[in-house]
């Protein structure tokens, strides 16, 4: 059976970009494959959820081989939600890290370490001293988490933290502890606007990213 499973959410449209996320060019390559080969050595499948028909098509010419591309379920209402409810419905992992689909430099040692922490409980999620979570970039246990989300969109209460409230065992990771191990906390880089990717292109550009 397998183990562990990476969702990475794809079905969002940048209006500052002005572009489908995950297909910007980031230093030759689209985001999402960033994304991807960041985590593809800690897991054993990486499911890209995606919104419509036409990113069906688009994100099927770049993604390599190995990865599983699926569109959100009908007739619920668009959102990381509803992505994170398609994942944790097709995931074969007793574990399920959800990502989005803009955050080229997440850390491989943090994603490890959520894995790590989240075994036996039923999410690990990074925290900021301010109370802020991070849930989407999160260690979910895949079954209780997929009940968690289904319930939370029956009640139309469709945000990240309306499914975490109906878990029973989340365990919370300082970002002090991880700032230890991604001191510039590029984990949480998210590329939202064209700032944000000249910055990223010039992380890289540098070799600042590790």
């Amino acid at each position: 059976m397998r183990d562990r499973t990476a969702i990475i959410l794809a079905g969002g449209r940048s209006q500052r970009l002005k572009a489908d996320k995950g297909l910007i060019n980031l230093a030759g390559k689209p985001l999402i494959l960033h994304v991807i080969e960041r985590i593809e050595d800690l897991v054993d499948e990486i499911i890209v959820c995606v919104k419509t028909d036409t990113q069906l098509s688009l994100y099927s010419q770049v993604l390599p081989k190995k990865s599983k591309l699926v569109s959100d379920i009908q007739g619920f209402p668009e959102g990381p939600l509803t992505g994170t409810l398609t994942g944790l419905m097709n995931a074969k992992g007793k574990y399920s890290l959800i990502l989005p689909c803009d955050t080229p430099f997440i850390s491989k040692k943090v994603a490890s370490l959520l894995f790590d922490v989240a075994v036996g409980v039923d999410a690990a999620i990074p925290r900021w001293p301010n109370g802020y979570i991070e849930p989407l970039q999160t260690v979910y246990m895949t079954k209780p988490a997929l009940e968690a989300a289904r319930r939370a969109i029956n009640d139309n209460n469709l945000k990240m933290q309306s499914m975490i409230s109906l878990l029973k065992r989340v365990r919370y990771i300082s970002t002090i502890v991880i700032r230890e191990i991604d001191p510039k906390m590029l984990t949480f880089l998210n590329i939202n606007t064209p700032l944000e990717l000249r910055r990223a292109e010039s992380l890289i550009r540098k070799g600042l990213v590790t």
